[in-house]
């Protein structure tokens, strides 16, 4: 079966939506898998920018369906709101459609995240406070309301009451005021339901449908995998699980029917929030990345802190997503640098390392390895064929291909939708 995931090799903000958006063109659908609105996919498509949050980025291309998997929580007025956004600015929505299996993220998830976020102090871990880590774990506790519950009045009236009844509890002993379950779930049923209702469909027959006859299908996730609540810099991760073996559980599809996981991967790296980062530049040289790369969160405005690139952790991606291939992005934001680094390994206790620590206690040890390359101080914006790339600039992709074991399929040059090389066949 032609399946192909589009996954995120650091800590997520690699340009998962703009591969997307130009690897989908092969594709008759889009499946988003996990996550929820705290992750944000930044496109640029005839000079206009879209800023999608819970919307596979498939939806701009006109012949393609999207599909908002089981694996997904959702916030419906989020939804509504960039089905709005999107509907304004010409885009056809009705191609989208979202699972009755997938969670709602409820109005009392996101205040439960960040009075626990405060509580933690100088601990806290650096979350969105959107509401999705409490949604998960609500998940978990088997607790939580499904988008299939907005369908059936007297269930969500019914299940909402019993959460409640735990959940006020917790909000009161935090010094914040109780919910009231009956004028919630009577806005809900009267503002919300009505306009969800329409995009509600059975996500598992379409994808099975499509894949069965033989057309290319796409799952991207959000986030990245050392943001994966399993094998991420735990506990400074997501809630979910961003890694390429999660497609299937979060959109209700085997394993054998993947045959392409594209791996995402910036040509520096990136990360908000707190937790370990062996490469993390303090210095001009970051400001440098964080101002030409635009590194600032979509969702929050966050400034991410920026390193060089880490070959250790995209091997490691590359072994845990079973990567085919890698996509190399934001290239151009090296264009000024005399010099450029590739951390190759780390040194942890005298030793060193060339594949990932199997301990956290061990990362926060490790110190970088780097080679150093040659800068090509030339703009790339303008590069379409692989020829069109300087010497130092094709070494530098060829070098990071050597490193990470896996073709370099695409070397992304700029935001925009053409702005991108073929760099393997």
């Amino acid at each position: 079966m032609p399946a192909s995931v589009v996954v995120g090799t650091q800590w997520g903000d690699e340009g998962k939506g703009r591969l997307v958006d130009l690897v989908a063109k092969e594709s008759s659908l889009v499946v988003r898998y996990q996550g929820g609105h705290n992750a944000g996919h930044t496109l640029v498509v005839g000079g206009e920018t879209f800023a999608l949050q819970l919307i596979p980025s498939g939806i701009l291309h006109d012949h393609i369906g999207c599909v908002i998997g089981n694996g997904v929580v959702v916030n419906p007025s989020v939804l509504l709101d960039e089905i709005a956004m999107l509907e304004g600015k010409g885009v056809d929505c009705s191609r989208l459609v979202v699972s009755p299996q997938a969670h709602l993220v409820m109005p009392y998830h996101p205040v439960l995240d960040e009075l626990s976020e405060a509580r933690k102090g100088d601990a806290a871990l650096g979350t969105t406070k959107r509401g999705i880590g409490p949604a998960y774990a609500d998940k978990a506790a088997r607790v939580g309301l499904r988008v299939e519950d907005l369908l059936d009045p007297d269930t969500f009236r019914a299940r909402l009451a019993a959460v409640l009844a735990d959940k006020n509890g917790l909000l009161r002993s935090w010094g914040h005021t109780s919910l009231d379950a009956d004028a919630l779930a009577t806005a809900w049923l009267r503002d919300l339901a009505p306009r969800v209702e329409p995009y509600v469909g059975d996500t598992v027959a379409i994808v099975h449908e499509a894949l069965e006859a033989g057309q290319r299908v796409l799952f991207e996730g959000a986030q990245a995998t050392f943001l994966d609540v399993d094998h991420g810099t735990y506990p400074f991760v997501t809630s979910s699980n961003p890694v390429a073996a999660f497609a299937g559980v979060g959109a209700g599809v085997g394993p054998t029917a993947f045959d392409q996981v594209i791996g995402i991967a910036k040509a520096y790296v990136t990360r908000v929030g707190e937790g370990p980062f062996v490469t993390e530049l303090f210095d001009e040289i970051g400001d440098q990345l964080v101002e030409r790369g635009h590194e600032y969160g979509t969702n929050t405005g966050r400034r991410r802190r920026p390193g060089w690139f880490d070959a250790v952790m995209i091997r490691q991606a590359v072994r845990l997503n079973g990567c085919t291939e890698v996509a190399l992005t934001k290239l151009d934001v090296l264009d000024e640098l005399d010099s450029i680094r590739v951390c190759v390994a780390y040194e942890i206790d005298g030793a060193r390392h060339h594949q990932f620590p199997h301990l956290q206690s061990m990362l926060r040890r490790a110190r970088p390895v780097y080679e150093e390359l040659p800068g090509w101080r030339q703009d790339l914006s303008g590069a379409t064929e692989l020829g069109d790339l300087p010497p130092a600039a094709r070494d530098y992709v060829s070098f990071v291909e050597q490193q990470v074991g896996v073709p370099v399929r695409y070397v992304c040059v700029g935001p925009g939708r053409e702005q991108y090389v073929r760099f393997a066949a």
